[in-house]
Order: C-alpha cells, then structure tokens, then sequence
C-alpha cells in the first residue's frame, strides 16, 4: 500500500494491506474512493441505531445495513468486514476495551454493522477544487473534538456531536462550503466556521481524538460532523458489546466518492 505522496493504491490494495496488518489512519488513501465509518451492534440494538442514525442524518449518514451476522457489503463486494479495516475498536458496556486490527474471533450470528458516511470522501473534492487539506499535507490523521451540541436522542442511544476540523485558507472557506454541501451522504455543508468555543472546544491543540493538525497563516477553523459521533453514543448509551472501526481508521469502499456528489 502506498504512503501518502506516493503512488496511489487502489480500495482493493488497501483493503489487502489491512488484511495484512497494515493499521495506519486512511486519510489521503485510495483517493477517490468513498471511505465509511464502522459501527457493529447486536440485533437488539440495532433498530435502536437506526433510528438514531435517521433522526441524526448529519453525523450519522448511513450508506448501507448489513444482514445480521454478516460480515458482507455490497460497497465492496468481496470485501469482509472483520478484517478489511486497519484497527477496530470493541465496547463492552459502553467502555474501550482492546483496539485490535481484525475482529473475526468476535463475531457473532446476531450482529448487524452499520457503514456510515466519512468526511474522508469529501477530502479529493476539495482538493479538486484548490482547497488544501492540511492533515494530509502534514501526513496527520484528521482532529476529532466532541462538541456542546446534543443529538437527538433515539430509543436507547443518545449523546454529543462528534465533529472534525480542517483548517481552511480564509479565501476559500466559501468553496469548501459548497463542495461539502454538494455530498451530503458524507456529511455535507460544515457545521461551524470560526472561533471553536462556540461549539465547546477549548484547545485545537488537543483533539478528542485523532491528530493536532497546524493551521498555516491566514486558515480558518472548518467543522464537519464526524462519524464518530456514534462512538460518542456508545459511550454514553453503554450497550453490551460493539465494533466499531477506530477513529481515522476506516473501511475503504469500492464506490466512487463521484456517486455520492450532487451536480
């Protein structure tokens, strides 16, 4: 699999090379390809989810439900979701309990994943379109703060808004806004430009999760939705058990980032 600035690999290569053990972040990888958020849950839970998902479109932008106990989905046929992504997480009773890079010996008949749009499809569009993508200059996974604002609750989940941030030269802050909003199956518009504590972030400087990204003179602070607010509502929920993928690690469709932009 190449590294990012190298020759790039396609969602089958990286897949491969996770399957391999490759556990790296997969920001600027397979440019091109839709990426997707992983989210695993016993069937029980499952209408719970997707209710969540849709009363919370924004964060949550389902792309596709897999039967339950099937590792399969038809945005990369072939592909097997207990193994193709570079690191998961597992929850027990809403607590991080082991981030291993395959899940296989944990599956079970009931469970039913979830792949939930990423802001990292978005990343080529805006690169297409002149807007720098700062953590990939810099090689950096993507910063992920939770935020003061409250989702709507669902059945049993609920909790905060997880969003990402890229910083944005200020001229071109208006573009990154309508490249975004033109794909909203992978988060769409921003849902804040400006000063963080309106969204209760204190410090860019130490993201909740994912890497410190360095603005460069003149960048404005852009925040997506992120699909790791689901996360967020596990730990908040405490459900028995769940999969998730961690976070910037993600899973590598065969779909076009193209299929999810509207003219």
């Amino acid at each position: 699999m190449a590294h990012r600035g190298g020759a790039p690999a396609g969602p089958a290569d990286v897949r491969a090379a996770c399957r391999g053990g490759a556990a790296v972040p997969t920001s600027g990888l397979a440019p091109g390809f839709t990426q997707a958020n992983l989210v695993v849950l016993p069937q029980d839970w499952a209408y719970d989810f997707l209710l969540f998902a849709q009363r919370n479109p924004q964060p949550v932008p389902l792309l596709d439900v897999t039967d339950a106990g099937s590792p399969r989905t038809v945005l990369a046929p072939g592909a097997d979701l207990r193994t193709d992504l570079p690191r998961y997480r597992v929850w027990r009773d809403g607590e991080l309990v082991d981030e291993p890079a395959e899940v296989a010996d944990l599956w079970a008949e009931d469970l039913v994943a979830f792949l939930i749009g990423c802001s990292f499809s978005f990343e080529t569009a805006l690169m297409d379109a002149g807007v720098p993508v700062r953590n990939i200059e810099q090689g950096r996974n993507v910063s992920m703060f939770r935020t003061n604002r409250e989702c709507r609750p669902a059945g049993r989940l609920s909790g905060p808004l997880v969003v990402t941030m890229r910083p944005v030269p200020g001229e071109l802050v208006t573009t990154a806004v309508q490249v975004t909003a033109r794909m909203p199956q992978v988060h769409g518009a921003p849902v804040h430009v400006g000063p963080p504590g309106a969204l209760g972030i204190d410090d860019l400087g130490r993201p909740d999760f994912g890497d410190p990204v360095e603005a460069a003179a003149g960048d404005v602070p852009v925040f997506w939705a992120c699909g790791v607010t689901p996360q967020a509502a596990l730990m908040a929920s405490r459900p028995p058990f769940a999969i998730t993928h961690a976070p910037g690690h993600m899973f590598v469709t065969d779909v076009p980032d193209a299929a999810y932009r509207r003219p």
